[in-house]
């Protein structure tokens, strides 16, 4: 696995964004969405709209993947 982050590309209610993200949590989050039946970009899209403006997307991916683990 790379621990670096990746640039990873989603479509946010019609417009291309990009979030860069570790293979673990890309991996985590895709998990969650499929788990939900739930399409990626959509997860993303909510996300970001709750998101607010003093966190980034990919923080905030991160934080709503460790948020989903630490519930489980």
């Amino acid at each position: 696995m790379n621990a670096r982050p990746i640039k990873r590309s989603l479509t946010l209610r019609g417009h291309r964004t990009s979030v860069s993200l570790e293979d673990a949590f890309w991996s985590a989050f895709r998990d969650i969405a499929s788990q939900n039946g739930r399409p990626i970009n959509d997860l993303a899209a909510e996300i970001d709209e709750a998101r607010g403006t003093d966190c980034g997307l990919a923080s905030a991916i991160r934080l709503f993947v460790l948020d989903h683990y630490r519930t489980c």
